[in-house]
């Protein structure tokens, strides 16, 4: 995230050279001051059009943030363009993270030639796209319940001519996974809110004897994995499933004292 010199503002950059969205945090002491402060970005930030301001968490199923337009173009769908692929994104409408554009690549390293994968709560489908782009896969599923992330996903994959390899499923991953018990090599959930919840649809997609899940959660300084490595243990032990924890990271921070964390889980 980066921080704005003249303004004192943090900001995240979302597009390409040519169009970006800016999406900004207030701090208290600027309030009253968040039009002045977008009209000075665009100012020095050419190719930024639309200035959002962060209005809340996310919220509900769809994981969507409330957003107020500071300045600029309210058409706030950009190209995204990261590690030599494009993402389509409109950040009213649907979760994106350009600030796990590395993660994206760190999983797509793990991914094995001939795997098959499936990204649950996959949004745009960057984690398909970035893995897809990478390794030559035999097929990824991405599964995403939100209707216009979906649609999104669906034309991301196209403009990366990565049809053959990405199929884009609309629907909750209780019930859209179901045909696809046992099927995958890998599962990855990148939906760090109750993905404890989850865990055992991801361990039944698993094929027979096993597989990888990339588990994440959200973690708190000094004990930052100590929440997610007991929801694993406490569903693995109600699943009656060995696993190992073969690596653990710190993806991002969220707050103070709080970032989205991630285990790497082989499970057997």
């Amino acid at each position: 995230m980066a921080r704005h010199p003249k303004a004192s503002i943090r900001f995240d950059t979302i597009g390409s050279k040519e169009k970006a969205v800016a999406i900004i945090e207030v701090s208290v002491n600027l309030v009253g001051h968040e039009e002045e402060i977008a009209l000075q970005l665009m100012k020095e930030n050419k190719r930024v059009k639309s200035v959002l301001q962060k209005l809340g968490d996310r919220e509900g199923v769809e994981r969507l943030r409330k957003y107020r337009l500071l300045a600029g173009d309210s058409d706030t769908e950009v190209t995204h363009r990261e590690h030599g692929y494009v993402l389509k994104v409109d950040p009213q409408k649907v979760y994106f993270s350009q600030r796990e554009s590395t993660e994206r690549q760190r999983i797509a390293d793990q991914v094995k030639e001939e795997e098959t994968v499936l990204v649950m709560f996959s949004g745009v489908a960057p984690y398909a796209i970035a893995i897809a782009k990478k390794k030559n896969v035999k097929k990824i599923v991405a599964v995403e319940i939100n209707r216009a992330g979906t649609d999104y996903a669906r034309t991301n994959i196209s403009l990366n001519k990565l049809d053959d390899k990405i199929l884009a499923i609309e629907g909750d991953v209780r019930t859209a996974c179901e045909p696809w018990y046992g099927e995958f090599d890998r599962v990855i959930m990148p939906l760090p809110k109750s993905s404890e919840d989850f865990l055992d649809i991801a361990v039944k997609c698993l094929k027979p004897f096993g597989g990888y899940i990339h588990f994440y959660s959200w973690g708190r300084n000094p004990t930052i994995f100590e929440n997610a490595e007991l929801a694993v243990k406490e569903r693995m032990a109600e699943l009656a499933k060995n696993y190992e924890i073969v690596n653990r990271r710190i993806v991002l921070p969220y707050g103070p004292h709080t970032s989205k964390v991630c285990l790497d889980l082989k499970v057997s």
